[in-house]
């Protein structure tokens, strides 16, 4: 299974302030939705409540609390292991984490692959990207748009 975290960053790191987005970018919201409408994706519960039109082919819900959704496509999971094996049940090969900030740090030491928006600039927030270490990573793809870069970056090869 690979996990692929994608995030929009501002330069401070700032992901989220409250339940929005401290900047507007539609094209941003554009290439990110087609990157993730056909796998599961891996949110915390906040997050997911901010979603009116849900991301993805199914919606992994990571919460210390169990609860019902009107949505067939809504499953809950308590920890990493647990929504990997949710994912793997609905026979992707593929999951994408997308927030919040305590998700994204759970998750930081399993992602094969990180999708980062680098958004110019410092913004006031109260939500992070987990900060991490650049020997570990290597930069394969970088797509410049008009307001900000997206990046993929994949786990660096260990040992020799």
């Amino acid at each position: 299974m690979e996990l692929v975290s994608v995030a929009a960053v501002a330069d401070n790191g700032v992901i989220g302030d409250g339940d929005e987005l401290p900047w507007h970018l539609p094209e941003d919201v554009t290439q990110y939705r087609e990157r993730v409408a056909d796998s599961p994706v891996i949110l915390g519960r906040r997050t997911f409540e901010m979603f009116e039109d849900l991301p993805g082919a199914a919606q992994i819900v990571v919460s210390r609390t169990e609860r019902d959704w009107d949505s067939a496509s809504v499953f809950h999971a308590g920890g990493v292991d647990e929504a990997v094996a949710v994912a793997e049940s609905l026979g992707a090969d593929r999951a994408y984490v997308i927030g919040g900030s305590a998700v994204y740090e759970l998750f930081q030491p399993h992602v094969d692959r990180m999708v980062l928006t680098r958004v110019p600039g410092e913004y006031d927030g109260d939500s992070y990207f987990p900060e991490w270490d650049e020997v570990d990573w290597r930069l394969v793809e970088e797509t410049p748009y008009e307001n900000f870069t997206v990046e993929t970056w994949e786990r660096a090869d260990e040992g020799p």
